[in-house]
């Protein structure tokens, strides 16, 4: 009987949530490797390997948090997230920005934390309520969102900011939400617009005119960083061709033609690129794709309202940071110092996305718990049924 318990748990584990993960880790370490060898700037390999360590643990966490418990104290974290982003601007700025807090010889950044603790008080916001199927009733997940978004936004961080609406509209739009509604906020938001570009700081104004200034096969900006950055970012990547300098060798003798700032960290994806090529490219994004369809696959398998949110909220969160991380060494979209989940050097968001994954594992694990919500809570509709209400 043990034994039989025992291999319904393992077959109910995603285990494409936990091979996925490991094989973009192996890619991340493989690309900042070459990133301290081109860069030299010091050795961040062996730091990364002690990070992704601390990630795995923070993964085994979130497997063994009840659901419940998670639920019952989102509130709780999210205020903590939102204190400790108001603390942030007690210390002095460091590297232009108040995004850290200093521990020691770490430092922390709250951002990473806030992104979790956001998603969590939405799923609990939205599966115990149906307000949010009436107009005025989408006021308060907008307010839950738009706090920690404001106060990173004022950080500066506008890629940190700019994931938070894709994952509110995604958690509304599967809660049932009307679609005519949330037409009606994005039309609305694109009114403010000019309010929005009237408010941000100049250096989050050069990053986006930078995208529409750039011009392929022309030497870089002179005295425009964004312009620098996009350029080399677009060179090295395709200095690896086909296959790469693993398989090639190096292209051009020339140091400075592979000089990439912030090349193992936001630009991880490049040095993947030059090491193995299109193929490693290619093979990155569909590791990314393969990661968001069992993220959506956990929660159209759960019959937990709490946990499929919770689970369409993580999933969004890693697919938009991946686009607009990806998007933005192409030219796609802005350069905004967003890291690649699982890939870049870094260790708040290494450890938060590993709780993160390890939470839509323990979501996979108990599809069928109905988490002990009141009797009078109906399960919410799938994103189907939604659908064809709207």
């Amino acid at each position: 009987m043990d034994a039989l318990r025992q291999d319904t748990n393992l077959r109910r584990w995603p285990w494409l949530l936990v091979v996925t993960p490991v094989a973009l880790a192996l890619l991340g370490l493989a690309g900042i490797a070459r990133g301290d060898e081109l860069s030299g700037a010091g050795v961040l390999y062996d730091r990364q390997v002690i990070w992704l360590a601390l990630a795995a643990g923070a993964m085994w966490v979130g497997t063994r948090l009840p659901l419940r418990w998670v639920q019952q104290t989102a509130w709780v974290w999210l205020l903590v997230s939102v204190l400790l982003l108001l603390l942030v601007y007690v210390f002095p700025p460091r590297w232009g920005s108040r995004r850290w807090i200093p521990l020691g010889l770490l430092y922390f950044q709250p951002s990473e934390l806030a992104k979790l603790t956001c998603i969590a008080a939405l799923a609990r916001l939205l599966s115990r309520s149906d307000s949010h199927r009436r107009l005025m009733g989408l006021i308060v997940p907008f307010l839950v969102t738009l706090v920690p978004l404001g106060l990173i936004l004022k950080e500066p961080d506008l890629g940190t900011s700019l994931l938070f609406l894709p994952v509110l509209y995604g958690m509304l739009w599967t809660a049932g939400a009307r679609g005519w509604h949330l037409l009606l906020i994005a039309l609305l938001g694109v009114c403010l617009l000019p309010i929005f570009w009237s408010a941000i700081s100049a250096e989050q104004k050069s990053r986006i005119t930078a995208v529409f200034q750039q011009r392929d096969g022309s030497a870089p900006q002179q005295g425009v960083a964004d312009g620098y950055h996009l350029h080399q970012s677009k060179q090295v990547l395709s200095f690896g061709g086909a296959w790469g300098s693993q398989a090639q060798g190096t292209l051009i003798d020339d140091p400075a033609a592979y000089y990439l700032p912030a090349c193992r960290t936001d630009f991880v994806l490049c040095m993947v690129g030059e090491r193995f090529g299109l193929a490693g490219t290619l093979t990155t994004l569909f590791l990314y794709g393969v990661l968001s369809l069992s993220g959506l696959f956990v929660a159209g398998t759960s019959r937990d309202p709490f946990g499929r949110l919770l689970a369409v909220g993580v999933t969004v969160l890693l697919a938009a940071q991946t686009i607009i991380n990806t998007g933005m060494t192409v030219g796609l979209v802005p350069i905004t110092g967003i890291t690649l989940p699982l890939m870049s050097y870094g260790g708040s968001s290494l450890l938060f996305t590993g709780l993160a994954l390890g939470l839509m594992v323990q979501v996979a694990r108990q599809p069928h718990d109905p988490m002990s919500l009141p009797a009078s809570i109906q399960p919410r509709r799938s994103p189907s049924a939604a659908w064809q209400s709207n």
